[in-house]
């Protein structure tokens, strides 16, 4: 029976090693002239402005990724209202005041992503044989403009040892609607790999790889 997951780029989880989980996040900023949607669940990069942006906001190099994008709070250029969006949606601040952006910034959470691709992956041994490798990202910039959740997933079929993919594979989550091995949706834990609040968290802001996107 097919998996009745959807793809619903990162949710907050745990803490490695079970430590006390608040899923708390930490205020950042948007540049309330950004042009580039983010999501709920999308990984967001730091910026030398000293904002953050979507994943592929700037050009070439590589940079560590900041966290997950909660959600934000602005005032509405039209009513004058303060609004809480789970998304970004591009346009519509006020100039006058900051875009308040909540990320999920700790490199030790944990979160669950759901796979976009698994071939050859008929078994839970299959799967099981990709925790500890890292993997890319698919559609990692992008989103519902509905429901303003990210629609990325986990690419499983890419999975392997290289140092600057994403996500960390940490795991698989039990879950009886999501346990078809042999078809897309499984529920992957996962970290966030080469974090930039991590104390290895040496490459520069403002700079994004192409990768897994």
């Amino acid at each position: 029976m097919a998996n009745t997951n959807v793809s619903f780029g990162l949710r907050p989880l745990s803490k490695i090693g079970s430590s006390y989980n608040t899923t708390g996040t930490t205020e950042y900023r948007i540049a309330a002239g950004n042009a580039n949607r983010i999501y709920q669940g999308m990984p967001v990069i730091p910026t030398a402005a000293g904002v953050i942006d979507d994943l592929q906001a700037a050009a070439g190099g590589t940079v560590s990724i900041l966290g997950v994008f909660y959600g934000c709070e602005y005032v509405s250029s039209t009513t004058g209202e303060v609004i809480f969006s789970n998304n970004w949606p591009g346009s519509g601040a006020d100039t006058n005041h900051p875009v308040k952006a909540f990320v999920y910034d700790d490199p030790n959470q944990l979160f669950v992503i759901a796979v976009g691709d698994n071939t050859g992956a008929a078994t839970e041994a299959l799967v099981r044989a990709d925790v500890f490798l890292n993997c890319p990202l698919i559609n990692g910039n992008s989103g519902n403009n509905t429901t303003g959740i990210s629609t990325a997933t986990a690419d499983l079929n890419n999975a392997a040892a290289t140092a600057s993919l994403a996500l960390r594979i940490v795991g698989i989550q039990e879950d009886a609607e999501n346990s078809d091995f042999t078809a897309v949706g499984i529920p992957l834990i996962v970290r966030i790999n080469n974090h930039f609040n991590a104390p290895n968290g040496s490459i520069a802001q403002g700079t994004v790889s192409t990768l897994g996107v």
